[in-house]
């Protein structure tokens, strides 16, 4: 399983793609409400990953392989540690009314949810085109 750098950006190489994430640290139940405000700004990911789960780790994976930042340049991603923040993630879920997942891709715009996927289901190009149909 990788390791993850959230304080700087990320670099890795795998199978000739770089990919490059800004990673935010979701941490506390205090930051959602201005992590929502945010997301009437820009749209915001929050991915909620068990740093002891594979499918986890896959799913992770396959957005950092993926990730592009010249399209996603706009985007505000956060990480958020379900083993270390279990509280958050439950406040998260509670915010939103998004029922608990592990892993979980959740988009917020506009200060609603207009994407959320689990495990296999996580798609780098679903959550890229996931404001496009986002009514303003």
């Amino acid at each position: 399983m990788g390791l993850i750098s959230l304080s700087t950006t990320k670099k890795k190489e795998t199978s000739g793609i770089t990919s490059m994430i800004k990673w935010n640290k979701l941490t506390s139940p205090e930051q959602i409400e201005s992590v929502i405000e945010e997301s009437n700004s820009h749209p915001v990911l929050i991915f909620k990953h068990s740093t002891s789960c594979s499918i986890s780790a896959a799913s992770l994976d396959r957005i950092e392989r993926k990730w592009d930042e010249s399209e996603m340049k706009d985007w505000k991603p956060y990480y958020l540690d379900l083993l270390a923040n279990r509280s958050t993630s439950h406040a998260v879920a509670n915010e939103l009314g998004i029922e608990h997942q592990s892993p979980q891709a959740i988009v917020l715009f506009q200060g609603k949810p207009v994407y959320d996927a689990s495990h296999f289901s996580i798609s780098y190009d679903a959550i890229k085109s996931a404001t496009k149909d986002v009514v303003l």
